[in-house]
This record gives C-alpha cells, sequence and structure tokens, in this order.
C-alpha cells in the first residue's frame, strides 16, 4: 500500500505536536512526583474524561470488536458492553470516596484501610503484580494490534512496527508525564473519533459492499447483526450475555473497569480538583466509551465479513503476513487499505493516536505503582522527589521494552482479553465490599488474588497461559470455567476472612474518619467508638449508596438505549430506533433529577 505526500503529511503534523506537548510540559511534570503522575491535582472532569476515552480508545480495541463481530456477531461484544455496570457504580458510588482519598495511587488506599505486614506485603506485590505483570499483558495485547496494522497497511515487520511505535511513545511518556498523557489524550481524542467515523462511513459505502442497505442485507452479515444473542442457543447464550451481566461484571478485575474504580481510571479520579469533577469525568467516559464509539468499528467488522469472508481470504490478499499472526482480528486492518489518499493518512494517524494514548497512560500508570508503591516504600523510603521521578523514567522505559517482547510472541486479541478477565475473576466482589464492610481484611484480598489467578491458569487455555503453564482442559464445559473460578475464589475468600483476624479498631476507625462511608457495614465500628467515647462519624448526611445504586441503573438503562438506538437508526428499524430514543429520554430526566439529589451539580 502506498502513502501519498497528503498522508506523510497528516502523520508528520500529527507527530510533531504530540511531541511538542511533551516537551513542553516536560519541566514543570519533573518538577516533583505528584505533577509527573497526578499533574498536582488540577484537573477539570472534562479533560479527565476525554483522557479516559482516549485511553481506552487503543489499537487493539477495534481488532477486538473486529474479532467479535467477526466470530460471535454484534450480540457477541456483551463480553465487554457489560462492564458499563461497573462503570456506572464507579461513577455514583466510588468517584467521590477515591478522591476523598487522597491517595496518590489506589494501592496506597491498602495501608489506609488495612493496617500491620499484611498490608504492606499487599500494597508492594499488587505493584509489581499489576504495575509490571498485568500492565505489560495488557500493553503487549496493543501492540499486538499496532504490529497487525504495521504489517498489513505498511508492510513492516513486527520488530520495525515495535521499535518505530514504541520508541516514539517511550520518549513521549518519559517526558511529559502525566499532564503530557493528559493534554495530548485531548488531541488524541477528535483524531481517532474522526480516523473510526470517517473510516467506517467510507469502508461501508466502496463498490464491494455496496451501502449500508446492501451491507445489512448481505448472507455473510444478515446473521451477525442482532444485539441480543440468540435465545435458542443456550451455549452463546450463557456465554455470551447470562454470564457477562449476571457474574462478570462485578466478580472480574479488569484493566479499565475494576469493580469499585481501580488502575489509570482511579488515577485520574485522584487527578481531579475534586469529588464532584472526579463523578463528572467518569460518567462523561462511559457516555463516549459505550453509547457513541462501538458502532464504527461494528460497521468496519461487519462489512470486512462482505470484502474478507474468513481467514483464508485475509492469508490470499495478504501472504506476506506471518501465519502466526492471522486472524479474525486482522481483518479490521485489512479494510483500511481500501481507504483513499488523505482519508488514509487520517485513519493512520488515528491509530497511531490510539496506541500513544493507551500505552503512553499503561506506562505512567504502572511506573505510578513502581515509584510510590514498591521504590519508596520497599528500597528507599526517604527517597527525594528528583530521585522518584528518575525512577518513574527508568521504569517508563523498561515496562515498554518488556511490553514488546512479550507482543512478539503473542497471535490474537481476543485471547488475552479472556485471560485478563478470568485471571482476576472472584476479585471483583473484594473490591467493592471493601469499602463498606468493616469485616474484609487484607488477608482478604491477599486469598482472592493468589486463589483467582492459580485457578485460571489451571483452566484457561491460550497461547499465553501455554508459555506459563499446561491448563487442565475438557474437565468443565468451556462456558463454565469462568463462574467455576468465580464460585471458587469467593468462596476461598469469604472463609480466610473470617478465619482470620480483622484489623485493628485504630486501623478501621481512622479510614471512617476519613472516608466516611456510612451504612450498615460500618455500623459495629462506629457503635464500639462512640461506646469507647471516640466521635468517628463527622456527617448527618444520609448514606448515599442506596440513591447512588437507583442512579447507577438508570444510567445503565440511559446508555444502553443510546447505543441500541444509534444500532437500530443505523439498521433502518425506525420503530425500535424510536422507542429506544424515547426510553433514553425519559432515563436522562430521571437521572438528572436523582443526580440533582445527590449532589447539586458537577460542575
Amino acid at each position: 500500500m502506498e502513502l501519498s505526500t497528503l498522508d506523510y503529511g497528516f502523520i508528520i503534523i500529527f507527530f510533531s505536536l504530540v511531541l511538542g506537548i511533551g516537551i513542553y510540559v516536560s519541566k514543570k511534570s519533573g518538577k516533583n512526583s505528584s505533577e509527573f503522575f497526578l499533574s498536582g491535582r488540577t484537573m477539570p472532569w472534562w479533560l479527565l474524561g476525554l483522557s479516559m476515552v482516549a485511553t481506552t480508545f487503543s489499537t487493539d480495541t477495534p481488532n477486538l470488536v473486529t474479532d467479535i463481530v467477526r466470530t460471535s456477531g454484534v450480540s457477541g461484544n456483551w463480553v465487554w458492553w457489560c462492564f458499563l455496570l461497573t462503570g456506572m457504580l464507579t461513577v455514583f458510588v466510588y468517584a467521590k470516596l477515591w478522591r476523598k482519598s487522597n491517595v496518590k495511587t489506589d494501592l496506597e488506599f491498602y495501608e489506609m484501610r488495612y493496617g500491620g505486614k499484611p498490608a504492606s506485603f499487599l500494597r508492594k506485590f499488587r505493584s509489581i503484580y499489576l504495575g509490571a505483570l498485568f500492565n505489560v499483558i495488557t500493553m503487549a495485547s496493543v501492540t499486538l494490534a499496532a504490529i497487525k496494522i504495521g504489517g498489513i497497511m505498511l508492510g513492516l515487520e513486527p520488530w520495525e512496527t515495535v521499535v518505530g511505535a514504541g520508541l516514539i511513545t517511550v520518549i513521549f511518556s518519559a517526558l511529559g508525564g502525566f499532564k503530557g498523557v493528559v493534554y495530548t489524550d485531548f488531541l488524541l481524542f477528535f483524531v481517532a473519533m474522526a480516523g473510526a467515523i470517517g473510516a467506517a462511513f467510507y469502508l461501508v459505502n466502496i463498490p464491494e459492499v455496496g451501502g449500508i442497505e446492501a451491507l445489512i442485507a448481505h448472507e455473510n452479515v444478515a446473521g451477525k447483526l442482532n444485539i441480543l444473542p440468540d435465545f435458542d442457543n443456550t451455549s452463546v447464550l450463557i456465554t455470551m450475555f447470562i454470564i457477562p451481566i449476571a457474574v462478570q461484571w462485578w466478580s472480574s478485575w479488569y484493566p479499565g473497569a475494576e469493580p469499585g474504580g481501580g488502575g489509570y481510571i482511579a488515577q485520574r479520579m485522584l487527578a481531579a480538583k475534586d469529588e464532584n469533577h472526579s463523578i463528572g469525568a467518569t460518567f462523561f467516559f462511559n457516555i463516549m466509551h459505550y453509547a457513541l464509539r462501538p458502532w464504527p468499528w461494528i460497521l468496519v467488522a461487519l462489512a470486512s465479513l462482505v470484502v474478507y469472508p474468513d481467514i483464508a481470504s485475509i492469508a490470499s490478499a495478504f501472504p506476506e503476513v506471518a501465519e502466526s499472526k492471522l486472524g479474525h482480528d486482522l481483518a479490521y486492518s485489512a479494510m483500511l487499505t481500501k481507504l483513499p489518499s488523505g482519508l488514509l493518512g487520517v485513519v493512520l494517524a488515528s491509530l497511531v493516536a490510539a496506541y500513544m494514548s493507551t500505552i503512553s497512560t499503561q506506562l505512567n500508570w504502572g511506573s505510578s505503582y513502581i515509584v510510590f508503591d514498591f521504590y519508596k516504600q520497599q528500597i528507599n523510603p526517604d527517597a527525594t522527589e528528583k530521585q522518584m521521578v528518575a525512577v518513574g523514567r527508568i521504569s517508563t522505559v523498561i515496562l515498554m521494552v518488556l511490553s514488546a517482547l512479550l507482543a512478539l510472541t503473542l497471535q490474537n486479541a481476543f485471547e488475552v482479553f479472556d485471560l485478563l478477565v478470568t485471571f482476576g475473576a472472584g476479585t471483583g466482589l473484594v473490591f467493592i465490599l471493601r469499602w463498606f464492610w468493616w469485616r474484609i481484611n487484607a488477608w482478604s484480598e491477599i486469598t482472592a488474588m493468589f486463589a483467582s489467578g492459580i485457578i485460571s491458569i489451571l483452566l484457561v487455555k491460550t497461547s499465553l497461559g501455554d508459555i506459563l503453564f499446561d491448563p487442565i482442559t475438557g474437565v468443565l464445559p468451556e462456558w463454565a470455567n469462568y463462574p467455576f473460578v468465580v464460585v471458587v475464589t469467593t468462596a476461598i475468600w469469604v472463609a480466610v476472612t473470617f478465619m482470620t483476624k480483622p484489623e485493628s479498631d485504630a486501623t478501621l476507625r481512622s479510614f471512617y474518619k476519613k472516608i466516611q462511608p456510612g451504612g450498615p457495614g460500618w455500623a459495629k465500628v462506629v457503635s464500639k467508638a462512640t461506646r469507647d467515647n471516640e466521635e468517628i462519624s463527622t456527617t448527618n448526611e444520609k448514606w448515599s449508596v442506596p440513591s447512588g445504586i437507583g442512579a447507577m441503573l438508570i444510567g445503565v438503562v440511559l446508555i444502553y438505549s443510546i447505543m441500541f438506538a444509534t444500532g437500530y437508526w443505523i439498521y433502518g428499524e425506525t420503530t425500535l430506533a424510536l422507542t429506544l430514543t424515547g426510553i433514553a429520554i425519559v432515563a436522562a430526566i430521571l437521572l438528572v433529577r436523582t443526580w440533582g439529589k445527590m449532589k447539586s451539580t458537577i460542575l
């Protein structure tokens, strides 16, 4: 595929702007660790919200959606659409709690909520477990997508893509810190959205596809359009819909959709000006992420079924692609090769934008764990601000190198998604309840983490899993693996919770004073403190969680209605589209009223 001068112009201008922003903010970002990792906690909701959206707009996401649509149809996306429930719970219940904690990383929470050596171990271990291991796997998945895009669209060898994309991103990330990431995310969001929408509109109307009506009527596509799964296919219904909606959203830790908030989402909530800006940022992110963004990717995936109906047709069209990298997720990149000059440059710039946004965020977030929660806690408690920034920049480079090496061994985007979801199965309930139930202790989380990981390695078969361990297969039906991990992990950590000592009164009371979580789960602690003439409840406000859950449910209805209405408008099913649009309007009115009772404003 030949790039024109216009295409190169778009890409060069984009790179210049991004690197310029990184260099511009580098001096202030390197001032101290708070600036480098949280931008001094001065960020407005709209900028943080856009940053969250840009971060999750990674190169592997359209590839993942394409893989899902081609193999399981549009309804297969429920495996990640279900995480909207997690997101809405974070918005209306946990966002304000995270901002009130005033911690520098969400792992610092451990030594606020728990005490003693178990809390210290948990913080240090998860700094490496999440900041390095999980972070490297996630970035490797994103880089794998970049490798496939580079191979298909530019004819690049995997190592050429890894070196080229990784080098620019790591330089930018090490220079600009969190402020550089957020500022460029503002630019990256608009470039990425323009590229995705422009590509979808053009590709649906190429002669091979013939427009939206011809696409929907095509025999390869007609059976893939349903937004809800086939209720007569029990296995698909359980795997793709029932388990995600009933279990997966609350039970599994997944980057960007952590139950109770966490990871780089928590990092942005912690960087907000105040609690209201934290809530506003996460709500804005969920609307954009679920309601507006999926359909351009879905349309390209459906169009690819007409042009490249199977993997063999992709392999035939692109014989230079290594067999180890062939998969349905490659169809997205294959379709982009049909774009005209100019639009091709914009789309390539948008894909670079998506890659840089995600990787730079993961690097800065993972590095913050290594600096605050491992280096300063374990190696150098007296570290100066200059030393912490230096370690942050060094760890940024190391994480990038490790993820690039791992990316060269991976094959498929969906298998990494499946591994990460299953690997964290059963841990989510701990993250949800630890804020509102005093009895959960550090051993609860330690047990959940290890039990989930070990059981997942034993059961889940992927190319990455084979590197770690030879899994046991065939013991359970494939759809039962995930619920089995959840049930066993939950049973183990609950048992350990009651078998071990609760946290000390001093630790529990200190946490309650700072966060004011309220609710019946803390009644025993508050009552005991009152008997000891210690007042730890400093507010007379009604417990906000019930109304927060109500707002969460209304928000879920609102966003799903918008997302599905958009789909039915595209399909030309006017009655369904109008009905869902009406439901969205009613839900929006109810949400405004409900939220108004909780907070007078978020601005």
